[in-house]
């Protein structure tokens, strides 16, 4: 038997063992998210009628997190966004997720938080097909952060809450610092950026980075 013959027999063993190489790296995959909206069930009442249920399109990486078909127009004190996108399910409050850039068309001035940090954050207004929504707050940047198991937090020796530098490889490459952990038992692991940061870098969804801390 080559060396290639017994390269594919150890492969094939490992995956009849339920093996997962990925247990075996410290590669991380990487999720890039766009502008986007989470919507209480009572705003999305208002915004496309009583007892409304959001239509899942795609579900996403982490459980029970879907991309819904509906869209709304968000909207500032100098302009607005139109087909932002709402994913599902429906939250306890609702939050608008923005990039950078969308600050200056919108005319507001959103802070770096995690999600549902919520306190002293401006608000928007939301354009729904049968009403519309004044929010007093909501309007966040997201925070990069990585999802994971509390299994994989150990792997990787982090706890939830740290914050950590990560490694990008490549020509465009570098790192960036204050990268929250988020490790529970209902994530997948995932490195979460938003469009500009993974621009900034050439990053894509095949991508993978490494934490350095």
């Amino acid at each position: 038997m080559g060396k290639y013959d017994a390269l594919a027999a150890l492969l094939l063993e490992a995956i009849k063992e339920g093996g997962d190489f990925r247990k075996d790296t410290n590669a991380i995959p990487v999720g890039i998210s766009n502008r986007h909206i989470h919507l209480s069930q009572a705003d999305l009442d208002t915004l496309f009628g009583a007892g409304y249920q959001l239509t899942n399109t795609k579900d996403l990486s982490q459980p029970k997190q879907y991309a819904c078909k509906e869209t709304l127009t968000i909207a500032g004190p100098k302009g607005a966004i139109e087909k932002v996108r709402i994913l599902g399910p429906v939250r306890n409050e609702t939050q608008i997720e923005i990039l950078q850039a969308d600050c200056f068309k919108l005319g507001i001035k959103a802070p770096v938080r995690m999600s549902a940090d919520l306190t002293g954050t401006p608000g928007l207004t939301l354009i729904g097909p049968q009403g519309s929504v004044i929010l007093t707050k909501g309007a966040i940047i997201a925070q990069r952060h990585i999802h994971m198991t509390l299994e994989d937090a150990a792997r990787l020796g982090v706890t939830d809450g740290q914050q950590v530098t990560i490694q990008v490889d490549g020509l465009r490459g570098g790192t960036y610092s204050h990268v929250a952990i988020r490790a529970n038992n209902t994530s997948a692991l995932e490195c979460h950026i938003d469009t500009e940061e993974a621009n900034a870098m050439n990053l894509s969804a095949n991508s993978t980075i490494t934490i350095v801390k």
